[in-house]
């Protein structure tokens, strides 16, 4: 995989993410939960050997990788509030990285939560509770909060928030890891063209065991 495809899968990442925050707090619910399933397991794959291992495999952020063709692409399809988010999460992202204490305590409390799944068996909805907790703790109080669009109905539930929150925590992590493989602000207007590139190739190819 090179470096265009990499970025481009952790910008995925980032989109698959946004799109789920979209989908619950429109709806209440996601019609995939394992589309979230596999962005909670990335949080927690902080010694993953290679980019698309924090994910599995580049199939199963296909959604992911659909909505970002979508929104850098020639689709007529795009979506302000998807790209509001992304936006917000990567201004985020540079934020938490300029502040060493946050990363130390966010990596203290990620050890926790791997504790909690790997020692402990917690359930799903625990350890969801626990990302969400750990954003909200350490994330959260370094910028304005992004602002969330949907029916209030759902977004008062506190499942609904606890997932919303945990996933916003999946962006962050995906927007690092793009900064991490050389991601940048302006690659979005200056190297669109091999964004999309990347995106349909990897859309097209079969998933890889390993970076080549």
């Amino acid at each position: 995989m090179n470096e265009w495809q990499q970025r481009t899968l952790a910008l995925a990442g980032l989109a698959q993410a946004v799109a789920a925050v979209q989908q619950l707090a429109r709806e209440g619910s996601l019609r995939d939960n394992e589309t979230a399933d596999i962005l909670y397991e990335s949080v927690l794959a902080m010694e993953a050997p290679n980019t698309e291992a924090v994910y599995g495999s580049r199939t199963k952020v296909a959604w992911g990788l659909r909505v970002l063709l979508e929104q850098i692409g020639a689709s007529t399809n795009k979506s302000t509030e998807v790209t509001r988010y992304m936006v917000s999460i990567i201004a985020l992202a540079r934020r938490y990285e300029s502040r060493p204490e946050a990363v130390a305590k966010l990596a203290e409390r990620l050890q926790q939560i791997q504790r909690q799944r790997d020692t402990f068996a917690f359930d799903n909805d625990t350890i969801v509770g626990s990302m969400a907790s750990a954003y909200s703790d350490i994330i959260s109080p370094l910028s304005k909060p992004i602002r969330i669009s949907g029916n209030p109905d759902h977004l008062q539930r506190r499942h609904v928030q606890n997932q919303i929150r945990a996933l916003l925590l999946a962006a962050i992590r995906s927007a690092c890891l793009w900064r991490a493989v050389g991601g940048k602000r302006r690659h979005f207007l200056l190297s669109r063209n091999r964004m999309v590139d990347a995106t349909k190739q990897l859309l097209m190819a079969p998933a890889a065991s390993s970076e080549t």
